[in-house]
């Protein structure tokens, strides 16, 4: 089994602003950026799982496939009441707790990265018991760190150090 993890591409929103579940639109840079990404892909491939996000979807409709399942599991992490404020903004006494422990504190209204991981790891492990040769799953940078954790065993602390993941990147596990 082939499982290409891709990162949806470049949002079209201005840095510094914290987002998660929200749908927001591609950049303009969309059509060449999907472009790159699909030379990176075989061919053809058995079965994509996308996030229904919108930036992830536009992407995966465009890859050659068997079938395509939007998977609620692979949505990026619920930030809650962050959600499309300016970091800058987020009160104080909400951001250094979740800074300390960003693994198990609850963003208001939102997840913690255990509950993240906790609903991407029962959707991986399901994946494990397909049959399909070559997968796509397209998501975001959160459910991502959380499968590369799962497969390399690593804490879920480390995953923001160990596993940078870029706009329109495919990684690879066999």
């Amino acid at each position: 089994m082939e499982i290409y993890l891709v990162r949806h591409t470049t949002p079209a929103i201005s840095k510094g602003i914290c987002y998660g579940q929200s749908d927001i639109t591609l950049a303009a840079t969309f059509t060449e950026e999907s472009r790159r990404v699909l030379e990176k892909l075989p061919a053809s491939v058995d079965m994509v799982y996308t996030s229904p996000l919108n930036r992830c979807l536009q992407l995966a409709q465009r890859i050659p496939h068997q079938a395509l399942e939007q998977v609620s599991q692979l949505k990026e992490m619920n930030f809650g009441d962050w959600e499309l404020l300016p970091w800058s903004e987020i009160p104080k006494q909400e951001l250094d707790p979740w800074m300390e422990d960003f693994v198990h504190y609850s963003v208001p209204n939102g997840e913690s990265m255990k509950m993240l991981a906790d609903r991407v790891a029962r959707w991986y492990e399901s994946l494990m018991a397909t049959t399909f040769d070559k997968i796509v799953v397209l998501t975001h940078a959160g459910p991502i760190r959380i499968i590369l954790s799962k497969v390399h065993g690593t804490p879920l602390q480390e995953a923001f150090n160990l596993y940078s993941v870029d706009y329109g990147e495919v990684i690879i596990i066999s």
